[in-house]
């Protein structure tokens, strides 16, 4: 799959997630095999730029791969602008959220909420395909309610703008995470337009991988949560695709190492404050089981970044003893 002049090495892509596709979550993606990782969330209102957050998602020193960087909002003016700041910065791809179902971005008549209005759909893309020399993409729902999934029209309007690649999410904003997504309207935007368009929404499996590709035809798929805690999924992704057969489960030695250098990034972009309650999900989710609450329990009530290293290495080997 080719978006403007870069081509991708597969079909894999990683999803934007608000406090989780930061730099050392991209990183790691990328080398476990993602063709690309789209940055999270950059608001496009410039008096909130002077934060240490933003100041850090704007960031690309140390990107491995492609810098595609996310923006949102709901004026054209200032998306506009905030593509030309952050190509500015670095960035190679611009990508235009409408997808976000969150309640303090849809208040505002941006992410998910814009998908009501097509008449602001078409100001925005046309402002900031104008305002830029670089690629801009757009990731979308299939429509604001179940009733009212107008994604096909979306996806035209997006294409008559010059939108260089579709990425579309399987619910409606209605719908935010609950139930299953529904690929029948992902398969229809792929029929209707002929830029390349990408699947999103329930990705978690090899075999999920497989399905989605063949029954929507899409030219990629974009994996979120499945990549929560497991990087590797990239990995073992390509691999069923190419061959049909799995993997076999990541060895704890592996997982040990990248979980270490997972958290020293961590520690290493946001300073020990935040950089120990960024670890505490990314552990929680390194190790999702039922059996491991306890250690989960006792991880997030520790302050220190020498504790939390300690109590990793501890897990692990303790492991290796049984």
């Amino acid at each position: 799959m080719q978006i403007g002049p870069y081509q991708l090495k597969n079909q894999l892509i990683v999803a934007p997630m608000a406090g989780v596709t930061d730099q050392p979550f991209r990183n790691l993606c990328v080398r476990y095999g993602a063709a690309m990782a789209v940055s999270e969330m950059l608001s496009s209102n410039p008096d909130v730029w002077d934060t240490d957050k933003s100041r850090q998602r704007m960031s690309h020193a140390g990107e491995n791969g492609i810098r595609s960087v996310q923006i949102a909002g709901a004026d054209p003016e200032l998306m506009a602008n905030a593509a030309v700041v952050n190509v500015q910065q670095g960035a190679q791809i611009i990508d235009i959220n409408m997808g976000c179902p969150a309640k303090k971005v849809n208040k505002k008549l941006a992410g998910s909420a814009l998908l009501q209005n097509p008449v602001q759909v078409k100001a925005i893309l046309q402002a900031v395909v104008a305002a830029v020399d670089v690629p801009v993409t757009l990731k979308i729902r299939t429509g604001w309610a179940p009733e009212h999934r107008n994604g096909v029209q979306i996806a035209q309007i997006a294409e008559d703008c010059g939108i260089a690649s579709l990425a579309v999410h399987g619910r409606t904003r209605q719908c935010m995470y609950k139930g299953d997504a529904e690929y029948d309207t992902i398969k229809a935007i792929k029929q209707n337009i002929s830029i390349p368009v990408i699947a999103n929404g329930d990705i978690v499996t090899p075999e999920k991988a497989r399905y989605v590709l063949d029954h929507t035809g899409v030219d990629a798929l974009m994996i979120g949560r499945g990549a929560q805690g497991r990087p590797w999924i990239f990995r073992e992704i390509q691999h069923y695709l190419d061959t049909g057969n799995k993997l076999a489960p990541v060895e704890m030695d592996e997982k040990h190492l990248v979980m270490l250098e997972h958290l020293e990034n961590l520690y290493e972009l946001y300073g020990e404050y935040k950089g120990i309650r960024f670890a505490r999900k990314h552990v929680g989710w390194y190790l999702d089981q039922e059996e491991q609450r306890p250690f989960r329990a006792e991880f997030n009530r520790l302050e220190t970044v020498e504790k939390q290293c300690s109590m990793v290495e501890r897990y692990f080997d303790e492991i290796a003893q049984n």
